[in-house]
């Protein structure tokens, strides 16, 4: 994530990091391995959520563990959760199905509902046109506008 965060400013997005580690763990875990992993670290705020309320609140809190469930939380200007992933630990998130999430929904927003995408949608894909002509014939761009 810290890698491509300069590509997810421009398309406007804040990122924040967030466990339940605190934030002298988080200052040791930067100095002495995230720095070495990208150059200069982490670029966007690091939040401590001790206790878990805050991964309560969006259900990735583990209270057996005592700790927030790996996870990203897509959240839109208006505080509304678009989407969302929670993983086990053994497995790593996806940027690239972040920035095709986030240019998805960003799209969406900016035609106010009247454009959607089919599944497997990638950028610069053809989107759907809502509207009662669509029922019935979603096929009919997903299969001449997918890569399988």
């Amino acid at each position: 994530m810290a890698v491509k965060y300069p590509e997810l400013q421009k398309l406007g997005v804040q990122v924040l990091a967030m466990s339940t580690d605190s934030r002298f763990s988080h200052k040791i875990w930067h100095e002495e391995e995230l720095s070495k992993m990208v150059p200069g670290g982490i670029p966007y705020p690091m939040l401590s959520d001790a206790g878990g309320k805050i991964g309560q609140m969006y259900g990735v809190y583990d209270e057996a563990a005592g700790v927030d469930i790996r996870g990203r939380l897509l959240i839109d200007p208006d505080g509304i959760i678009q989407a969302m992933e929670v993983l086990t630990p053994a497995v790593g998130r996806n940027v690239s199905e972040l920035f095709r999430q986030v240019q998805a929904f960003m799209h969406v927003r900016a035609t106010k509902g009247a454009e959607v995408m089919p599944s497997g949608w990638q950028p610069g894909r053809d989107t759907l046109k809502v509207g009662p002509h669509l029922v019935g014939k979603v096929w009919t761009v997903w299969t001449t506008d997918q890569a399988f």
